[in-house]
């Protein structure tokens, strides 16, 4: 989608300006990703407007592969407008218009299997099952387990006012069912499921290989089957079909002090770092440490995306000792100062 931020705090019927950007769950990790060094592909769709123009070129200019991103002559690119106040609050707005979009015209038909050629991690989004009946086809598809496919990966992402129909919480755990990797807060499970604590939650996933529960300031906690992510992935994740081993590792890791500069963002650079550190078989402590500081980056941005950290600068932050981990305090600028640039194999 093309995002509108607001040009200063307050109620959008109060709000004189906005800002263009971009915004969507799927790109803003890919666009994460693809800045860590890693290669990146976003499989989406757009109108042949201005705004979808403009989509393609700045997730282009991000280091993403566009080049399996369709255009629709009937339908327009998606557009949404926010305020800047935490989406946790009461005053916090959003309004969607994506209804009859080019991305909610995505079904099975439009991602060909040579669209995914290549990949060794597949992530997903549940916003996108919610846009319509045919999106959810193509979600159903891709979260089907059967042999060969690569890591999916899958963020729950709720967000009611998206969902037509009753019943997206149950669409949603069910399509979780589907994954390798499940990334989940805490509350949205309680929202979505009726599933209160981290425990509980994994009980209620017990299929994927990982489950990592977001507590917010308290940090997260990854469920994994034993071995989970100690060999590099490759274009197919052998343990794909293995829903028996429901022996593993619990391991928590608590997140840094962020000074925010906006409070959006932080879920899509989380799995980013997150998968980042998995792509290069980093141990689960590592893995959640790095999803922590790429939410950090994106938290002391206004935008959606952040230029992440050196993989050098948070390679060390992510090595601290406990206790030094415990006092981290970043703020704005603290992805560039002092460090030399380094990249993700």
């Amino acid at each position: 989608m093309v995002t509108f931020l607001p040009s200063r705090p307050g109620r959008l019927a109060d709000v004189p300006s906005f800002d263009r950007s971009i915004g969507g769950a799927e790109s803003n990790v890919a666009c994460a990703l693809a800045a860590a060094g890693h290669r990146a592909r976003w499989v989406g769709r757009v109108g042949t407007d201005g705004f979808g123009d403009h989509l393609i070129r700045e997730i282009a200019a991000h280091g993403v592969d566009t080049s399996r991103v369709g255009r629709d002559p009937d339908r327009p690119t998606g557009v949404y407008f926010r305020t800047a106040t935490d989406r946790s609050t009461d005053a916090h707005e959003v309004v969607y218009y994506r209804r009859g979009s080019a991305a909610s015209a995505m079904s099975p038909a439009t991602v060909p299997a040579a669209a995914l050629a290549g990949t060794r991690v597949l992530h997903l989004s549940g916003i996108t099952a919610a846009l319509s009946d045919d999106c959810l086809a193509l979600m159903r598809r891709l979260t089907a387990r059967r042999p060969g496919r690569p890591l999916v990966s899958f963020d729950v992402n709720h967000r009611p006012g998206l969902w037509r129909v009753p019943g997206g919480g149950r669409i949603l755990l069910d399509l979780a069912r589907g994954a390798d990797l499940v990334f989940v807060g805490e509350d949205e499970a309680a929202d979505a499921w009726g599933v209160e604590g981290a425990e509980a939650i994994r009980a209620a996933l017990p299929e994927p290989a990982a489950v990592v529960v977001k507590r917010g300031a308290d940090g997260a906690v990854e469920y994994a089957r034993t071995g989970f992510g100690t060999a590099p992935l490759t274009g197919v994740y052998d343990g794909a079909t293995d829903t028996t081993d429901t022996a593993g590792t619990v391991t928590g890791e608590p997140a840094p002090v962020v000074e925010i500069a906006a409070p959006v963002g932080a879920g899509d650079a989380f799995a980013a770092g997150y998968l980042s550190a998995l792509l290069r078989a980093l141990p689960a402590r590592d893995r959640l440490r790095h999803g922590h500081l790429m939410a950090a980056a994106a938290l002391t941005v206004p935008g959606d995306v952040a230029v992440p950290p050196a993989t050098g600068h948070a390679d060390r932050l992510a090595a601290l000792a406990d206790d030094a981990w415990g006092t981290l305090r970043l703020g704005p600028g603290w992805t560039t100062a002092g460090e030399e640039e380094g990249h993700a194999p």
